[in-house]
């Protein structure tokens, strides 16, 4: 039984609620596409007149934003959608900055994780470790050079996902409180990149809490709660809807960093893309570790953490010991608690139903995703 079953069968969601507007999405998507099509096209430009070499970085950030589910457009969307939004060439606007954003934030998080590749293709360091090899350099050098690459691609980035909301036609006052968002976004998440970091020093003493709060700084505010809140606000929203979209999306951002850290251990490879070894090699601090360091079978998982040559029997041996300590259990109901917390707040009197329908079915699909 999948989380959203569990949901479903506790009550919290509703059969058949939440029908969004399947073609009024999808139309809105496209503009995300043009816009961001626009945008990298004008940046490739702007580049090449000051260097052919500055245009192919801009070629490689376009290579990292293309594809994806293009989740916080489709927040954007149903939360401005949902409050009964007009200007939909400004949502796009805000949707497309939100997803260069989330490119930035990728792209820095690479670096500091020194990783070479993004669902099992290279991502922009990836590209220029490549081309350094390829131009003979000793494989120290050509990593130190990429990961140089991927610091200015990230900066840019990120730069000019404000320049995106800053050039958004709409009020002055509703324009300063975006880039107040955006702002409140990116501040969240370095403390939460800064945090993961210095737990990977010392995870001594730290708690499951300690780790939810990390995830919750470092994707949580930016990829659920800030993405929420900007369509809410521009579709006119008064203070309390918009308060209340940011308790939604915590707890909505909480349980998808959860069903995500399930996922790099138990998922499906082929439909996640995701590598189900790499953060047991890694030794990545999660939830289901954090449960399972206070359980019998630690010793025997922790043997294995951070070992680069993990191999796939290995690794079902740890997935077997996670399961027999209950921490896969643990996480799965951590998960679905979150999830329950956004359901209610969906219930609440100052969510419109147009807008908690929409809402509970993109709740579903983070409980239930498979990639």
């Amino acid at each position: 039984m999948s989380l959203s079953d569990l949901l479903l069968r506790n009550g919290r969601a509703r059969p058949g609620a939440g029908d969004a507007p399947d073609a009024a999405m999808e139309g809105y998507l496209g503009q995300v596409e043009e816009v961001l099509e626009d945008f990298f096209v004008a940046s490739s430009t702007r580049g090449r007149d000051l260097t052919p070499r500055f245009a192919g970085l801009w070629d490689a950030l376009r290579t990292t934003t293309a594809g994806g589910k293009r989740l916080r457009p489709r927040l954007v969307f149903t939360a401005w959608h949902g409050l009964g939004g007009a200007d939909s060439t400004a949502a796009a606007r805000v949707g497309a900055a939100f997803e260069v954003l989330h490119t930035a934030l990728i792209v820095h998080d690479d670096v500091v994780d020194r990783d070479f590749t993004r669902r099992g293709k290279p991502n922009v360091s990836g590209l220029y470790l490549g081309q350094a090899l390829a131009a003979g350099l000793p494989r120290p050098e050509a990593e130190h050079r990429a990961m140089s690459v991927g610091v200015v691609a990230g900066d840019v980035a990120l730069l000019n996902a404000y320049r995106l909301l800053d050039r958004t036609d709409v009020a002055a006052s509703v324009r300063s409180t975006l880039l107040d968002l955006l702002d409140e976004a990116v501040h969240a998440s370095a403390a939460g990149e800064l945090l993961d970091i210095e737990y990977s020093i010392s995870a001594a003493g730290l708690q499951a809490q300690d780790i939810i709060s990390m995830e919750r700084l470092k994707t949580s505010v930016y990829s659920f709660e800030a993405p929420l809140k900007a369509g809410a606000v521009l579709a006119g929203a008064d203070a309390d809807i918009i308060a209340g979209l940011g308790d939604v999306g915590r707890n909505m951002g909480i349980a998808y960093q959860i069903v995500d850290d399930l996922l790099g251990v138990f998922g499906d490879e082929a439909g996640t893309g995701k590598s189900t070894l790499g953060d047991v090699r890694e030794g990545k601090l999660t939830v289901l570790m954090s449960h399972a360091s206070t359980r019998p079978q630690w010793p025997a998982i922790a043997t294995h953490l951070g070992d680069p040559d993990l191999s796939e029997e290995q690794a079902d041996q740890v997935r077997a010991l996670l399961t027999e300590a209950g921490s896969r259990a643990y996480a799965e109901q951590l998960a679905l608690s979150y999830a329950e917390c956004a359901q209610e707040r969906l219930l609440g009197a100052d969510i419109p139903r147009t807008l908690s329908h929409g809402l509970e079915r993109m709740l579903s699909a983070v409980l239930d995703r498979r990639r």
